[in-house]
């Protein structure tokens, strides 16, 4: 989930109580997860020349539904358990940054992919609240006979590795800022940089932009205003790495139209427009806590209007279509991750497209710190670690 970060004023802090830990719920993680990678898998098949980004967006809506209403049926105490679309599906093209996903009515809804595209394909599920979110970057058209080259291939490394490091970080104990630091050090080695701005949050139940977060390339204003936090044992992180082989990584919005919102589930107003009211009611019943694309309510025209009032007092809020400057290209990897007790676990699957030989740089990563953290596996094995100190702590008895 691309969010770029908003001042505090924006924002109230509500203390949040997940249900239970991610340990118990993992199950309904993990399904939600092999149903977004069944997902993903069809739609890299369907980013073709030619192909139009709506088709891509609307099947992969479809794809999701159709997964998660074969799953989870056994109504519980007389309560059906909730399940859904946890991020509607979006395909951002070359230098547009994320959330494109356009209605028929769109100026842009004709947009077809051609060969050589930069396409980020973003969509997650949840079950009973519990989400799952992915994306990944392919290039349109690319083979291992005539891979991506140039600056699509240096933005494409940069962010698969960033992403890889960035795993292996989200563990116990670690700060947020060691996210941020070593994302922009592993992007500087391609000559590219993170979008500025952008978040990652710690996920629960019916929640998906929790309180806690890592930012991306922050400002000096974004900086001195964001919050360290500690990752602790139990916590779930949806974890966002977008790249610009751009010089700065700034973003701004363009023509595009905005069609993916989030009800606010910490703000209260009541409602003054009968039109604005039916909208929001329908959201709710439609998405609950989880982003939404407006294709999905009945009245595109009626629910743009009823829209406005909720986004004005911020009960709902925008995903917006930013791009980085003409000309240059953004890949993004989201994964989500569990802090369990026996060490980090990865809920989400390995990108579907990524292949080394698919993607040809000259450039490598340079730096030696972060080269060794990529040959360690995302969980340390214990009984190994115990061996290997018992060993060193015998040596040194012995010398």
């Amino acid at each position: 989930m691309s969010e770029a970060a908003t001042k505090p004023e924006d924002t109230k802090e509500v203390k949040e109580t997940p249900r239970s830990t991610a340990e118990v719920d993992f199950t309904k993680y993990k399904t939600a997860a092999d149903i977004v990678h069944a997902t993903i898998k069809k739609l890299v098949g369907l980013c073709v020349a030619d192909a139009k980004v709506l088709d891509i967006c609307v099947e992969g809506d479809k794809l999701v539904e159709q997964g998660t209403s074969a799953v989870y049926n056994k109504v519980v105490k007389g309560v059906k358990v909730p399940k859904g679309l946890a991020f509607p599906t979006s395909v951002s093209v070359n230098n547009c940054v994320a959330h494109f996903s356009p209605l028929e009515s769109d100026p842009l809804s004709s947009q077809t992919l051609a060969k050589g595209d930069v396409v980020k394909v973003h969509v997650g599920a949840h079950i009973d609240g519990f989400a799952a979110i992915s994306a990944e970057t392919l290039v349109v058209g690319a083979t291992a006979e005539e891979p991506v080259t140039g600056r699509r291939a240096d933005v494409l490394k940069a962010a698969y590795h960033a992403a890889e490091i960035a795993q292996r970080l989200v563990k116990v104990g670690n700060k947020n800022w060691a996210v941020t630091d070593a994302v922009s050090k592993t992007t500087a080695s391609w000559d590219c940089k993170p979008v500025e701005g952008m978040l990652s949050c710690q996920q629960s139940q019916n929640v998906i932009d929790g309180k806690k977060r890592i930012i991306l390339n922050p400002s000096a204003g974004q900086k001195a205003e964001f919050e360290t936090a500690t990752f602790m044992e139990g916590e779930v992180w949806g974890v966002d790495i977008l790249v610009s082989s751009g010089e700065d990584g700034k973003a701004r919005a363009e023509d595009s139209r905005t069609t993916i919102y989030q009800k606010d589930s910490n703000i209260t107003y009541q409602l003054k427009m009968k039109s604005s009211r039916a909208v929001f009611s329908e959201l709710q019943k439609k998405a609950g806590a989880f982003p939404f694309n407006i294709r999905a309510l009945d009245d595109e025209k009626k629910a743009r209007l009823g829209l406005q009032e909720a986004v004005q007092h911020l009960l709902v809020k925008p995903y917006d279509v930013i791009y980085t400057p003409a000309n240059t290209f953004v890949a993004a990897f989201h994964f989500t991750i569990a802090l369990l007790p026996a060490g980090p676990a990865l809920i989400t699957h390995p990108p579907v497209w990524y292949k080394p030989e698919l993607v040809k740089t000259e450039k490598e990563l340079e730096d030696a710190e972060l080269k060794e953290l990529l040959t360690k596996p995302l969980r340390e094995d214990k009984k190994k670690a115990k061996k290997a100190k018992k060993a060193e702590e015998d040596k040194l008895a012995e010398s």
